[in-house]
This record gives structure tokens, C-alpha cells and sequence, in this order.
């Protein structure tokens, strides 16, 4: 057995890495699991409101501690919202093509309301989001996505501060509310923006598709 190095009992302990009083420590803690969890803090939440008002005065010290686990953080006070934005290239989603295709729509119904129709609140059904996927992306993307599989993304669209979900019975009547997160996780400036990356998915999509003449040599 060796003999302790007395060296060590002489290291002082280190100072703290942040000097705050255990309620901000505590609230701290709470804003950056939520930010991990969810990707953004909504203050017009009921349950959120005071932890909102907590970052916007103290947003300094959340900005820092969140850059040290990868995230930029933003504070949007017109629409009382702190959201996470990742800076390395590991937390970020990677969403399958047709989770992709859904928060494209998601977007888009949030942009005709939010800027085209003048409205503070953006509000859809699921029959009228399986309209718009087939009037303005992929006409035949309706059958390729089950109803299963869209209630799934939705609600991964919900988890993440996207949207909020209403599920209702038949499904097709289920409501949806676009959130203004979507602006930064979709970040088109505009609607410019947003066709040409819609038609650039309706060619990478056509080009997964065979032809009748390669299906017939398959």
C-alpha cells in the first residue's frame, strides 16, 4: 500500500464555477433542462411564466452556462420565448424525409397566417395539413405517411415547442397550433426561401422513385 501524498491534503478546493444563490442555481438548472429537453422556454405557458422572467433578467448567466453544453441561446420577448439554437453539429436533429416533409408544411401554414393573413395565431386541422402537403409538396405524400406515423411526428413537433397538438377522434379533426419556434428551427427568412427548398425535396423525392421502365427491369 503506498503512503498518501500530504501534498494533496494542502490543495485547496476549487472555487465554484458559478457564485449563485441556491434559487438561482435551482432556477438556472431548471431553464437549461428545459432548453435540452424541449429546445425553447415559452413564458406565455402558465407554468412557465416565471421562469421566463427569471431569464430575461438574469439571461447573462444562462446564455454562458448554455454555451458550455453547445447551445446559443436567443430571448424573444415579443413572443415571451427563449429558445436553444446547437452549435455543434451532435445535438442536432436529424429528422427521416417525411418528418422533414411535415415540418416544411408546418411552416408554411404558420408563414400564410403569421405574414400573409395578418394573424397572431396560426391554426390548422390535420385534414387541412394533408391538404396542404398535397397541394403544395408532394401530391401522392397524403397516402405515403400514415396516420400513425403523423401522429407521431406531430407529437415530436409538440415535444419540441413547434406546435401544440390537440388529438381528437376522428383523427383528421385533430387541432394544431403552429408556435413561432418554428421560425428559428425552419429559419426561411421568407417564402422565397421556403419554395425553393420545397422544390428541391419534391426532386430529391422523384428521383428515389423508379421509373416504369426500371421497375420493369427489376
Amino acid at each position: 500500500m503506498t503512503e498518501a501524498d500530504p501534498n494533496l491534503n494542502e490543495l485547496s478546493a476549487p472555487e465554484p464555477l458559478l457564485r449563485l444563490q441556491d434559487q438561482d442555481r435551482s432556477r438556472l438548472a431548471e431553464a437549461l433542462q428545459e432548453l435540452l429537453a424541449h429546445g425553447s422556454l415559452l413564458g406565455l405557458e402558465s407554468g412557465q411564466t416565471g421562469l421566463y422572467n427569471w431569464c430575461r433578467q438574469n439571461f447573462e448567466w444562462l446564455r454562458e452556462t448554455a454555451a458550455l453544453a453547445g447551445l446559443d441561446v436567443a430571448l424573444l420577448h415579443e413572443e415571451r420565448m427563449v429558445q436553444a439554437i446547437p452549435r455543434v453539429s451532435s445535438m442536432v436533429l436529424h429528422l427521416r424525409q417525411d418528418a422533414t416533409l411535415i415540418w416544411l408544411a408546418l411552416w408554411y401554414a404558420g408563414d400564410v397566417r403569421w405574414r400573409d393573413e395578418g394573424e397572431t395565431q396560426a391554426f390548422l386541422t390535420v385534414t387541412e395539413l394533408n391538404a396542404l402537403l398535397k397541394d403544395q409538396l408532394l401530391s401522392d405524400a397524403v397516402g405515403q405517411i400514415s396516420r400513425g406515423r403523423l401522429r407521431e411526428i406531430l407529437r415530436q413537433a409538440a415535444r419540441y415547442n413547434l406546435i401544440k397538438f390537440q388529438l381528437a377522434e376522428p383523427f383528421e379533426d385533430s387541432g394544431i397550433e403552429v408556435l413561432p419556434a418554428i421560425r428559428r428551427v425552419v429559419p426561411f427568412r421568407e417564402l422565397a426561401e421556403w419554395t425553393e427548398s420545397a422544390s428541391a425535396f419534391k426532386r430529391s423525392e422523384a428521383a428515389a422513385i423508379p421509373s416504369p421502365e426500371e421497375e420493369a427491369e427489376a
